[in-house]
């Protein structure tokens, strides 16, 4: 994130409080990766943290690239998959979810691309204007940004979750902004911005707001939780 490790720290406990919150009212289990979202993006923004200690000469070399890696890792591999899978799962059958599939597969080789491109060459990670900027000579490319974009957004747009569709359009707002004002810094900081929003499904699933079978409704009180044992945590 931006400004320094304690604000990625801060940020990280906080989603990871909200992100097991957010468990505790799952009712389906094809609702489940879609609730893990905020936890996961709990863990990354942990990761950033460790590459701010990096930078402030509280870890070693080896364990800035380390932590650069795995920042990249779910930013760029796995998030273009995990997101639209996860929207995918909550759609009911029709035409909805055959294109969020088509999406996923897409993201699927934007991951495997992505990979490539980490694992083939260096990382180059620096800060610039209280940012932390990410470089790849292969996954700084505009093609697969733009499938990217599309795996990852065009699939929360396409829902039929009022819901999801609402995360989507101001995961768009937010890509553009931090786009025209941060380009340079891109990855983290629409990182950090799509992780606060994952708060608003931790009050969408307390709310029952979420229901696979029939979007839209409100899941039936009566439905059991899925994960009881978090629920008596």
């Amino acid at each position: 994130m931006c400004f320094s490790a304690t604000a990625s720290f801060v940020a990280s406990g906080v989603l990871a409080t909200i992100g097991v919150a957010t468990l505790r009212h799952v009712r389906e289990p094809r609702a489940l990766l879609f609730a893990s979202v905020p936890l996961l993006f709990a863990g990354h923004q942990f990761c950033e943290g460790l590459v701010w200690l990096a930078f402030d000469g509280e870890l070693g070399r080896v364990a800035l690239d380390h932590a650069v890696l795995l920042f990249m890792l779910y930013a760029l591999g796995i998030l273009p998959t995990l997101m639209p899978a996860a929207v995918a799962l909550l759609e009911p059958p029709g035409w909805r979810r055959i294109a969020i599939v088509g999406l996923t597969m897409a993201g699927a080789l934007v991951c495997a691309w992505d990979i490539a491109g980490l694992i083939l060459f260096p990382i180059h990670a620096y800060v610039d204007h209280f940012s932390i900027a990410y470089r790849n000579a292969m996954t700084s490319n505009m093609v697969v940004s733009i499938f990217y974009i599309l795996a990852t957004c065009g699939a929360l747009l396409l829902s039929s979750h009022n819901v999801v569709r609402t995360y989507g359009v101001v995961n768009v707002i937010g890509l553009t902004i931090v786009h025209l004002v941060k380009g340079y810094a891109f990855a983290s900081v629409w990182c950090f911005y799509a992780a606060i929003l994952s708060v608003m499904l931790y009050w969408q699933f307390h709310r029952r707001k979420i229901d696979v079978e029939t979007p839209n409704s409100i899941s039936a009180a009566h439905k059991p939780f899925l994960l009881t044992w978090l629920r008596g945590a």
